[in-house]
């Protein structure tokens, strides 16, 4: 089955493009913006730009809106993770914010919210999935992205970080993979 992916970020791209086997995960087309992200939950997001993409373009859509929560900020960057530093911050400003502010071994929790939407006779579906962790002392890996080489994940509560793991140990237990394999099992119905 074809999917668009509403995202103009490569990260989730080839991410997605692993996490669903079977199916062709399509880029957004070029110069196709999305709306903004104003909604209050990770789930209204998501459905916003899948809603939108399936809306304008009549194929099948999926979107995720995704991000990390630490403990000891009263949950944030929460929806906000991908501007935690402000407008336009790239991954290491975000990163080096949350280095500064959540310390080493306080819980974090990473969280997906996957939407699908289908003009078609699927109509609107919405899938969550979420790994929880530790801030590690320091940041460690090259791979993943985001905040991933500070999140040490409860099954490796002692070892490696996200951006230690590889991507099959990491699809395993990720947040997205979780949303994502509950997609796959709903599209195989």
């Amino acid at each position: 089955m074809k999917l668009l992916l509403a995202t103009h970020n490569p990260h989730k791209r080839r991410e997605f493009g692993r996490l669903l086997p079977g199916h062709e995960v399509v880029a957004l087309p070029e110069g196709m913006s999305l709306p903004p992200e104003t909604g209050r939950s990770f789930a209204e997001n998501a459905l916003a730009k899948a809603r939108a993409v399936a809306r304008v373009t009549g194929e099948p859509a999926i979107a995720d809106d995704s991000g990390i929560e630490a403990a000891a900020l009263g949950g944030a960057p929460g929806i906000f993770s991908a501007r935690f530093a402000g407008e336009g911050a790239d991954d290491a400003t975000n990163l080096a914010k949350l280095r500064r502010l959540a310390p080493p071994g306080s819980a974090l929790r990473y969280v997906c919210a996957l939407a699908y939407a289908d003009r078609g006779r699927r109509g609107e579906r919405l899938f969550e999935g979420s790994c929880g962790g530790v801030m590690a002392g320091e940041a460690r890996g090259e791979r993943g992205f985001g905040y991933d080489p500070v999140f040490v994940p409860d099954a490796h509560r002692h070892g490696r970080t996200m951006g230690e793991l590889t991507d099959a140990e990491k699809d395993a237990i990720s947040h997205r993979g979780r949303a994502a394999r509950q997609l796959l099992a709903w599209l195989g119905s």
